[in-house]
């Protein structure tokens, strides 16, 4: 008897935790499924993995998949939804679709970047049209977001229609762009909605999300107000606000200087989509200190801290061009992610140490969410009307908030999943049905590598506890050639006592090897283990912790 086709969810990234969206949906029979990938996003790294620049969904699944793969597409441009592609497309060789500010951007960054793939096999789309990719038919409908040619997928395929709402927010006056269309919403619900695949990234806060235009409103005043330099540091990406600065700089006789890549480069791809029509060129770095105090408007990168990006130079003052003096204002346009909180403050720190003003949205509408609130979610189950509700893009406490939200406005099925689940929408009750595997990659550098590698948990170790490096030179009858050689780092110079920890970890070693007879000494491996415990535990009785140790042995 013939499988069934079936239409089934799986995220391998992006549920569960906040960022690294990666969301699949397979149609076909269980055995032989074609798979639809929306979105290949990254995220950054913790404390919890030193040295790691970033960090991307592992996609074994995929790659094993590959020839079952329809297509990529992606939602709109924010890295935590398009930031993998350049590192993994290579592995699947999918065709890709997405729309054109977004194509934009990604042949932007591919062309900047080293080592990136020479083309991409991009399909460009245009906004509110449809595209059959394999057996799906796939239509973007325009939503606001913090970022421009944002959309939901109205996904059809022959066991129902599904809609992916993607990053998005309902904003009457989103200043760049189109708002959410609702009116398409509305049809689709009309149409019979089998299931909405939903953001939860604000499904903890009451009401609505104020507007951009407020948040322009506001930057007005603020610029209006102020006596000296203002700076703006926001997302690179987020073009509204861009907006709305030049508009606030030009409505008080200001010029707008812009400073760091990442924001040129979307600015770049903004003036070519018309997206900055009307607003006049701004200034590079080189006009800062060329310009009266009073007439600047400054844009900077380095909204969450970047080591390298404007803000963080210019509060460590690194910057070759740029300088702000006591009494100007320095504006968080912008919210901190997790994580990124102690940076941030370093640079706030920083910058009230030599007397700038720093305002964040603590203190006034600088900067409003791209997502939804709870409002906005239950004005979008009213347009949609969905049998099954699923939520995404969230921590497990967002996820959670969104079900029984979901569930208090009458849908039938709500499924709460994490990454790895795989849940069946059609045909029959929605359920998890299988699982996959999931995980993480980390960029290292110019390498990926698997959150299981070895190198990751040795350096977080090495960043606790310290190493020590012996090297010592054994004959083949066992005897000592010359001293020991001992290096610490990472170790306290003195331990308890006042013990000198190079000489504690000498006499152990030199102890040790008088204390060892000749046989044992011939064996390199049984030499090293012992003069490694040795090393550690010595270390431990004047310190309280063990580090690590690395023996070298040579027979000579």
């Amino acid at each position: 008897m013939a499988q069934p086709d079936e239409l089934v969810f799986a995220p391998l990234g992006g549920v569960g935790e906040i960022g690294m969206n990666l969301a699949l949906y397979g149609y076909g029979p269980r055995k032989a499924r074609t798979w639809l990938v929306v979105d290949l996003g990254m995220s950054f790294a913790g404390p919890e993995a030193p040295g790691v620049d970033l960090v991307l969904p592992d996609i074994r699944f995929l790659e094993a998949e590959k020839k079952h793969i329809a297509g990529l597409v992606i939602t709109h441009g924010h890295e935590d939804h398009v930031g993998a592609v350049l590192d993994l497309w290579p592995r699947l060789k999918c065709p890709i679709y997405t729309t054109r500010f977004t194509a934009g951007l990604l042949e932007a960054k591919r062309s900047g970047e080293p080592g990136a793939p020479s083309s991409l096999p991009v399909t460009v789309v245009r906004s509110g049209a449809s595209v059959d990719i394999g057996p799906f038919s796939v239509e973007f409908v325009p939503v606001a977001h913090s970022i421009p040619d944002s959309h939901a997928l109205a996904i059809r395929t022959g066991a129902g229609l599904v809609v992916h709402t993607g990053d998005w927010k309902l904003d009457p006056t989103p200043l760049v762009g189109p708002p959410t269309d609702t009116e398409r919403l509305k049809a689709l619900g009309d149409e019979g909605v089998r299931a909405l695949i939903c953001d939860s990234t604000n499904a903890i806060r009451e009401g609505v999300s104020p507007s951009e235009a407020d948040v322009a409103a506001a930057l007005t005043e603020i610029v209006g107000k102020a006596k000296h330099r203002v700076a703006f540091t926001t997302f690179s990406s987020n073009v509204a606000r861009v907006r709305a600065i030049a508009q606030a700089a030009r409505a008080n006789g200001r010029e707008v200087v812009v400073v760091g890549r990442a924001l040129e480069r979307v600015i770049g791809v903004a003036r070519e989509e018309g997206l900055l029509d009307g607003v006049p060129a701004f200034r590079g770095a080189d006009a800062f200190g060329f310009l009266p105090r009073e007439k600047v408007v400054a844009i900077l990168t380095g909204s969450q801290g970047e080591q390298r990006a404007a803000l963080r130079r210019i509060a460590d003052d690194d910057h070759p061009e740029i300088a702000l003096s006591p009494g100007d204002l320095v504006v968080f346009s912008s919210r901190t992610i997790p994580g990124n909180e102690k940076v941030v403050n370093h640079i706030i720190n920083a910058l009230v140490r030599r007397g700038v003003e720093v305002m964040t949205d603590r203190d006034g509408l600088v900067h409003v969410s791209g997502h939804p609130r709870r409002g906005e979610l239950k004005q979008m189950y009213e347009m949609v009307r969905p049998q099954v509700a699923i939520p995404v893009h969230g921590e497990a406490l967002h996820l959670h908030e969104h079900a029984k939200l979901a569930k208090s406005l009458g849908v039938p099925e709500v499924v709460t999943c994490y990454d790895g689940h795989v849940v069946r929408l059609a045909p029959g009750p929605a359920e998890r049905v299988d699982d996959l595997p999931f995980g993480r990659l980390y960029k290292d550098g110019r390498l990926l590598v698997a959150e299981t590698a070895r190198a990751i948990p040795e350096r977080r170790k090495l960043s606790f506890a310290g190493v020590v490096s012996v090297s010592v030179a054994v004959d083949r009858h066992g005897g000592i050639a010359g001293d020991p050689s001992v290096e610490i780092t990472g170790i306290p110079e003195r331990g308890e006592g006042g013990v000198d920890m190079l000489d504690h970890v000498l006499d152990t070693v030199s102890a040790t090897l008088e204390n060892l007879p000749k046989a044992r000494r011939r064996d390199p491996e049984a030499l090293a283990e012992t003069l490694e415990r040795a090393v550690r535990a010595a270390v431990n009785a004047v310190w309280g912790k063990k580090p690590v140790c690395h023996v070298h042995v040579l027979e000579v």
